[in-house]
């Protein structure tokens, strides 16, 4: 049997086993326990946060052989059949691939037709925002008026695309990056259960990265499981993924406490021999910096990795708000910049030499110096 990816493996089959977008779970059970259900659903979010997944739940609560209900069986011959891709009253359109009118009026030719199996005739229209102007005027009666059969659940990353005409039809809900620490605990649960070894931190590095896209943090887990050879390691998801090793932004901080450049420029080197992604390491060094002046602030504040928060608030110690506001500024700019860098280890030795070279202290004393005394003005000639 062929390996099915994480992705699709763990991907969600009913409301129950969806992490996350409580908001839109909320509404959308409601909607059906009560019978109250919109003949138009607009699923808007950044990738892989759960849009068609929701919408496949939802076409599947309209289709299951018990009934209309917030809580599909996924043992009938409906839920099963939309569950592996082929119910024929569940049409998936990728707009992307068809874009143009007479792709629309194709697909829409069939509407007025009862469902062959179903109770209703779902269509799924994925990236809807791709449409041409012209296969939005021909989708807006029908999306209008339907038949009393058909829903339309449509998904689309740029909802700004879409035409005001097409969002007044339609009841929208907005789907919203998912929190890190909750990626976090689902890659740990669905690391159990596949019985492979792994690292919280390790976990914690891909969550990270994933940056709130559910989908993309079960691939990178994929790719660090094939590169780990079946365990997920901080190391080697660290390697893969080119973020930084917590141990370098310590080094790193450090030696800018120290005011040590050879220090520095001795980090640089060694960091380069890993071919860390540059980009992801000034986001780690920003994301420290960002962590200690919260620690800084707030001595009382509890993080999840309370090892990590005591070696940053030690560090905090060793700098001034005003430093850690500089450093973080030259960070995030750095990191914006890279690509007009002539290549990005430079541009990170200087994002780190610009950290060395500016510091607060010798800016106040700038300003703090008594100015000359302005000579008076000289009186009228006489």
């Amino acid at each position: 049997m062929s390996y099915l990816v994480l992705a699709r493996k763990w991907r969600p089959r009913t409301f129950d086993e969806l992490v996350g977008q409580d908001h839109v779970r909320r509404a959308l059970t409601n909607a059906l326990d009560s019978g109250r259900i919109h003949h138009a659903f607009l699923f808007t979010g950044t990738r892989g946060v759960g849009k068609t997944t929701i919408a496949r739940i939802f076409a599947k609560s309209l289709n299951c052989e018990r009934g209309v209900t917030s809580k599909p069986c996924g043992e009938c011959s409906a839920c099963r059949d939309i569950d592996a891709g082929r119910f024929v009253d569940l049409l998936e359109v990728d707009a992307a691939s068809r874009t143009k009118v007479d792709d629309t009026r194709e697909l829409l030719e069939n509407v007025q037709y009862a469902p062959a199996r179903g109770r209703y005739k779902v269509y799924l229209i994925d990236e809807v925002h791709m449409l041409s102007t012209h296969s939005f005027n021909a989708l807006l009666k029908t999306l209008e008026e339907p038949p009393p059969h058909v829903k339309f659940l449509l998904a689309t990353t740029d909802p700004q695309k879409l035409p005001v005409t097409v969002l007044s039809r339609c009841l929208q809900f907005h789907l919203r990056r998912l929190p890190l620490a909750l990626i976090q605990d689902r890659l740990a649960s669905i690391a159990q259960a596949e019985g492979i070894e792994s690292e919280p931190a390790a976990l914690r590095a891909i969550a990270r990265s994933a940056e709130g896209s559910m989908r993309d943090a079960l691939s990178l887990l994929d790719q660090v499981i094939a590169f780990g050879g079946g365990r997920v390691l901080e190391a080697e998801a660290r390697t893969l993924l080119g973020t930084l090793d917590r141990r370098h932004v310590e080094t790193i901080l450090n030696a800018l406490a120290d005011q040590d450049g050879a220090a520095l420029m001795e980090c640089a080197a060694r960091l380069d021999e890993r071919a860390p992604d540059y980009t992801q390491a000034l986001a780690e060094l920003a994301a420290s910096i960002q962590r200690m002046a919260l620690l800084q602030a707030l001595p009382d504040l509890r993080g999840e990795d309370e090892e990590q928060d005591a070696a940053l608030a030690t560090l905090a110690g060793r700098f001034t708000p005003e430093d850690l506001q500089l450093l973080y500024q030259i960070a995030i700019l750095a990191r914006r910049d890279l690509d007009y860098a002539p290549d990005a280890r430079g541009g990170f030795e200087m994002a780190l030499l610009r950290m060395l070279a500016f510091r607060p202290e010798a800016m106040n004393v700038g300003a703090t110096a008594p100015r000359a005394a302005t000579p008076p003005a000289s009186g009228p000639a006489r």
